[in-house]
């Protein structure tokens, strides 16, 4: 009962964050901070990630490649599908779960514990829109951006080490890459992180803006978003493979 009555709250959150925002400038302006703090912030650890994520990809197919009869570029190939398809957009969301959605609760339940979110109510704003709708909006636009950089320095990680350990030569790495290579697989991949975008910003906003408490029960509110924010993930993760590759 106590996950039904859960989902009810954030469903019913959900209906007050999708109002439209009282002043067009007030949330541009608070688009614009989140944009930095959600997603251009997170540029660095995502690229570093991205790099060594591809390099282990590729480095781990070659060596289970053991028969001649299997062709060269197979290197290129499975890191190419492995890092569009999966890696990039899961695990990278995955990263973001931790840091974004813990971020995200952290702020708005510290603004709950005082009274901040109270003081906007008081003063008749939609706080619930005020607060978690520029943050949606921003990891909506700006986690595929992200997720497409992750999967341009994978590549080059994986062709980066394939190369320099000897176990692949660049033209065949590059052949992989190029054979057979369907947009659709990046469309996908796209759609699964602008879902997986919703899901850590609302659900992290709502465990940051329901808590009850005081200063220690930020600290859970901002565990809880992670858990459930990666739990959301993974089974929404599910859901769109069979829906959209099926």
């Amino acid at each position: 009962m106590g996950l039904l009555r859960d989902i009810g709250a954030y469903l019913i959150l959900m209906r007050r964050v999708f109002t439209r925002p009282e002043k067009s400038s007030v949330f541009r302006h608070q688009f614009f901070i989140e944009g930095q703090n959600l997603g251009i912030d997170s540029l660095g650890i995502v690229a570093i990630i991205s790099v060594f994520m591809g390099a282990v990809v590729a480095i781990q197919t070659a060596f289970n490649i053991d028969s001649p009869l299997i062709p060269d570029w197979t290197v290129g190939f499975t890191t190419r599908q492995s890092v569009i398809l999966e890696f990039s957009p899961t695990i990278i969301s995955l990263f973001l779960a931790g840091k974004v959605g813990s971020r995200v609760a952290s702020e708005i339940g510290t603004m709950r514990v005082t009274e901040q979110i109270d003081a906007l109510e008081i003063m008749g704003v939609n706080s619930a829109a005020y607060l978690i709708f520029p943050k949606i909006v921003a990891a909506v636009l700006l986690n595929p951006i992200l997720v497409i950089i992750s999967m341009f320095l994978s590549i080059f990680g994986g062709w980066a080490a394939t190369v320099m350990t000897g176990l692949g030569s660049s033209v065949h790495f590059i052949e992989g890459l190029q054979l057979e290579f369907s947009l659709y697989d990046v469309f996908y991949a796209l759609t699964k992180t602008i879902v997986f975008a919703f899901l850590i910003t609302s659900v992290s906003g709502f465990h940051g803006y329901t808590m009850k408490g005081g200063a220690l029960e930020v600290g859970r509110a901002s565990t809880r978003a992670v858990v459930f924010s990666s739990i959301a993930i993974i089974v929404f993760n599910l859901i769109l493979t069979q829906i959209l590759l099926s």
